[in-house]
C-alpha cells in the first residue's frame, strides 16, 4: 500500500470483506488488448465497446419503455430507478446479461467462470433533480472480495448534457474511502468526503448500444439531469465464481459462462416471461 493509500483508506477491522482492487492478470487476451487491460488496472475502467446495432438499440429502448410502463402501471410508488435485479424475473434482461459479446469482454477481466449477481437500470428522466453522489460500489456489497466488474450499457445516448456518469481514474487502488451522508437528496445514501482531492473526473459519454466496464472500487457518480432528454443505462454486475457472498446474495446469481464447481451460486434459470412483481430483497441490493 502506498503512502497515498494509507492516508485515505478506512480500517476494516471486524469485517470479513476485503475491499481492495485485484490486478487483472491475463497473459492471452482475445477481445481486449494488453494495453486495455493495463489501462483497466491503472485507471479502473475501459471503454467504449460497441455491442448492439441500431435496430437492436431501438429494441432495447422499446423493451425498457415496456418495463417502465409496467412498473408505473402498478401505481405502488416505484419510479424509473426501481428496475433493480429483475434479471431473475424478466426474460429480456436475462438475455442481455447472457449476451455472448458482452461476456467476451467481461471474461477478459474476471476469467472464464462468470456470474451475474445483479442488474439495475439507472434512468434519469428529463429534468430529474436527483444526483448519484460520489461513491464506491463495493462498500455497499457483501462479498469477501471486491472483484465485481460493472458493465454500463447505454440504453440512451449518455453525454454531458443529460448527466452521464463520471469516474475519478485511479481511485480504485486507494482502498475504501471516507464517506458521509449526502447533504442533498439523491439516489444513494453515501457520498465520498472531500472528493476533489482525488483527481479530475472523466465523463463516460456513450452512444446507445455501447458499453463501458469499471472496477467496483472506483469513485464515480453523476449529476442531476437538467436537459430535456432521458438518460438510461443498464448496469450489469459480474463477478468470478470463486468469490463468496457474506450475506445471501449468491441466491440471485446466474452462471453466464463457465461453471461454479462449489455450487455457491444459485444459477437461476431463464425466466419464463416478464414478471415485474416487487420483491423485498430488491430493495436490499439497489445501492450502487
Amino acid at each position: 500500500m502506498t503512502q497515498r493509500q494509507e492516508e485515505h483508506a478506512i480500517p476494516l477491522s471486524g469485517t470479513d470483506r476485503s475491499l481492495k482492487f485485484h490486478n487483472i492478470v491475463n497473459p492471452d487476451p482475445r477481445k481486449l488488448t494488453p494495453e486495455q487491460i493495463q489501462f483497466y488496472n491503472s485507471k479502473g475502467y475501459v471503454k467504449p465497446f460497441a455491442i448492439y446495432d441500431q435496430a437492436q438499440v431501438a429494441a432495447n429502448r422499446e423493451y425498457f419503455d415496456f418495463l417502465l410502463a409496467g412498473i408505473k402501471k402498478q401505481n405502488d410508488g416505484r419510479d424509473s430507478y426501481a428496475i433493480c435485479s429483475y434479471h431473475t424475473q424478466c426474460r429480456g434482461i436475462y438475455d442481455i446479461i447472457t449476451n455472448p459479446l458482452i461476456l467476451d469482454h467481461v471474461e477478459e477481466l474476471i476469467g472464464p467462470n462468470v456470474v451475474c449477481w445483479g442488474t439495475h437500470f439507472f434512468c434519469k428522466m428529463p429534468h430529474d433533480p436527483k444526483a448519484v453522489s460520489w461513491h464506491q460500489d463495493a462498500s455497499f456489497w457483501p462479498f469477501d472480495q471486491s472483484r465485481t466488474v460493472t458493465v454500463w450499457l447505454a440504453i440512451d445516448d449518455a453525454d454531458m448534457e443529460n448527466a452521464c456518469m463520471h469516474v475519478i481514474p485511479g481511485t480504485h487502488t486507494l482502498g475504501p474511502l471516507q464517506w458521509e451522508k449526502p447533504k442533498d437528496p439523491g439516489v444513494l445514501d453515501q457520498e465520498i468526503s472531500n472528493v476533489d482531492q482525488y483527481g479530475k473526473p472523466v465523463p463516460f459519454e456513450l452512444k446507445a448500444g455501447t458499453m463501458s466496464m469499471h472496477a467496483d472500487m472506483i469513485v464515480h457518480g453523476s449529476a442531476p439531469n437538467s436537459s430535456d432528454r432521458r438518460r438510461c443505462g443498464l448496469t450489469i454486475r459480474y463477478i468470478p465464481a470463486e468469490v463468496r457472498s457474506t450475506a445471501d446474495w449468491n441466491k440471485f446469481g446466474v452462471i453466464c459462462r463457465g461453471r461454479d464447481a462449489s455450487g455457491h451460486w444459485a444459477n437461476l434459470p431463464r425466466p419464463d416471461g416478464e414478471d415485474l412483481t416487487p420483491k423485498p430483497w430488491q430493495k436490499e441490493i439497489k445501492a450502487g
